[in-house]
C-alpha cells in the first residue's frame, strides 16, 4: 500500500487529487467542529445573505485581529429588491478553538463564510455536513457492489457452461434497466414520512443492486482465463472444494482490477446521490446533501447575484474528477500494460 501511495506522489496530477479527496474527507470527518453552525442552525432574518466580509485592517489602516460586521437587511425601493448593508457600528472579532468549534465570532455577531440559503442557514456548514452523505454514499455502494459482483462472476466464470449462460443472461438483463430513470421511478414512490437516513440507506441499496451486473461480467472474463493457470489445477487434485479455489485463489487474483475499478465507481454514485436530491428525490430538507443545496442554484435570480449557491456544484466537480485522476493512477500503476508509452 506504501509503494502504491509513493508512485502516486510521483504523477503531480494523481498527488493533487490525492490530497484534495483526503482534504475533503477530513473536513468532512471533523464537520462538528470545524463548521461554526450547528445541522439545524437557522435564521430566517438572514435570507441569502451575502458572505461575510472579514477585514484584518483597522480604520487606521494598522493591522488588527481579523473581525467582520454583521448585514442590515433593508428594502431599497430604487431596485425593488432586499439588499443587505454592513453595519459597521461594532465589530465582532473572530474567535478560534471556542465553544467546540474551529471559527466561531463574538456573541451578537454573525459570521457567514459563504453566505445563506433563502431559509438563513449557513452554506458553509451545511456544506461540510452535506459532504458526509455525498462523500459517502459511494463507499457504502461499494460494499454492497462488490462482495456481490465478485461472488457472482466467480461462480459464473468457474463452471462456466449452462450455469455460466443462464448467469451471465441474467447480469446482461439487469445492466440493461436504464439505472438512472429506475431510481426516479422508485425514489417517487417511496413513502413520504420517510427520514433522510432512512432514504439515504434505501438510496444506497437501490444504487449497489443496478450496479453490481457490469463489475461482475468483468470479474467473470478474467476467472475465465485464470481458471486455468497450474495452481489453480493443483488445488483441485488435492481435492479443494469449488467454493474454497475460488474464494482463496482465484478472487485473490483480481484485486488489482477490484482496486482500479471501486476507485473509478465513487464518482458514478457520487453523481447519481446528488442527481437524485437535486431533482427531490433523494436526501430531503432540511438535511443537506450537496445535491439538494444546489438545486437553489437552477434559478437565474440565483446564479446572478447569488453565486455562492453554485458552491455546491463546484465541489461535486471536484470530488469526481480527483477520484476520475486518482483511479487513472492507481490503473497505471497496477496494471502497467495500461500504460501510455512516452
Amino acid at each position: 500500500m506504501s509503494n502504491i501511495i509513493e508512485k502516486i506522489f510521483e504523477d503531480k496530477f494523481a498527488k493533487i487529487a490525492f490530497l484534495t479527496l483526503l482534504f475533503l474527507y477530513t473536513v468532512i470527518l471533523f464537520a462538528n467542529f470545524i463548521a461554526p453552525y450547528s445541522n439545524t442552525y437557522s435564521n430566517r432574518d438572514m435570507s441569502y445573505a451575502p458572505p461575510s466580509k472579514i477585514y484584518t485592517i483597522d480604520e487606521s489602516g494598522r493591522l488588527s485581529w481579523p473581525y467582520t460586521y454583521n448585514y442590515i437587511r433593508e428594502y431599497e425601493p430604487s431596485l425593488m429588491q432586499t439588499v443587505y448593508k454592513q453595519d459597521r457600528s461594532k465589530k465582532y472579532y473572530i474567535k478560534l478553538l471556542t465553544n467546540g468549534h474551529l471559527l466561531s465570532v463574538e456573541n451578537g455577531g454573525r459570521l457567514y463564510l459563504l453566505g445563506t440559503d433563502i431559509n438563513g442557514r449557513d452554506v458553509f456548514s451545511r456544506l461540510l455536513y452535506g459532504g458526509r452523505i455525498s462523500m459517502t454514499v459511494g463507499f457504502l455502494a461499494l460494499l454492497i457492489v462488490f462482495p456481490i459482483g465478485l461472488l457472482y462472476g466467480g461462480i459464473s466464470g468457474y463452471f462456466g457452461g449452462i450455469v455460466d449462460t443462464l448467469m451471465m443472461r441474467f447480469a446482461e438483463a439487469v445492466m440493461a434497466i436504464p439505472s438512472f430513470y429506475l431510481l426516479i421511478i422508485l425514489a417517487a414512490i417511496l413513502p413520504g414520512g420517510m427520514t433522510s437516513v432512512q432514504r439515504f440507506a434505501l438510496i444506497v441499496v437501490i444504487l449497489a443492486l443496478i450496479g453490481w451486473a457490469g463489475f461482475a461480467r468483468v470479474v467473470r472474463g478474467m476467472v475465465l482465463s485464470i481458471k486455468n493457470e497450474e495452481f489453480v489445477l493443483a488445488e483441485k487434485t488435492i481435492g479443494a472444494s469449488d467454493l474454497r479455489i475460488i474464494l482463496k485463489h482465484i478472487l485473490p487474483q483480481t484485486t488489482s482490477y477490484v482496486i482500479i475499478a471501486m476507485t473509478l465507481s465513487v464518482p458514478s454514485y457520487i453523481l447519481a446521490e446528488s442527481g437524485l436530491s437535486f431533482l427531490g428525490l433523494g436526501i430531503q430538507q432540511p438535511d443537506a446533501s450537496w445535491g439538494n443545496m444546489l438545486k437553489e442554484a437552477q434559478e437565474f435570480t440565483n446564479i446572478l447575484y447569488r453565486p455562492w449557491l453554485l458552491t455546491p456544484g463546484l465541489l461535486i466537480f471536484t470530488a469526481v474528477l480527483s477520484f476520475n485522476l486518482l483511479g487513472d493512477s492507481i490503473r497505471d500503476i497496477l496494471d502497467p500494460k495500461s500504460q501510455k508509452r512516452t
